[in-house]
C-alpha cells in the first residue's frame, strides 16, 4: 500500500480524532479486502464503531459508536443488478 493510500484511509475513519488502529492493521484489513479502498473504510469505521465508551477512575467519555457507524454508511456497499428470470 502506498503512503498517499493510507494517509487517505486514516482520514476517512478520522484516526487523528480517534486512535484506533495502527498501519500495521490497516495494511492488514487493505489487503483482506483485495485492495478496495471503499470496502476497506467500511471494515475499518465498523470495527471502531464497537462500544467506544471509556470508564476510569469514575471519569466516562460519551459512546461514538453511532458516530462511526454513519460514517460507515457512506461505504456501505448496495446490490443494484438486475435478477433475471427464468
Amino acid at each position: 500500500m502506498d503512503p498517499t493510500t493510507l494517509m487517505h484511509i486514516k482520514t476517512e475513519i478520522r484516526e487523528n480524532m480517534s486512535p484506533y488502529f495502527d498501519d500495521t492493521d490497516i495494511v492488514y484489513y487493505y489487503e483482506k479486502n483485495g485492495g478496495d479502498l471503499n470496502a476497506t473504510i467500511h471494515e475499518l469505521l465498523i470495527v471502531k464503531s464497537e462500544d467506544s465508551t471509556i470508564s476510569v477512575s469514575g471519569l466516562s467519555t460519551g459512546d461514538t459508536s453511532a458516530y462511526f457507524r454513519m460514517l460507515a454508511s457512506k461505504y456501505k456497499r448496495f446490490n443494484s443488478g438486475v435478477l433475471q428470470s427464468d
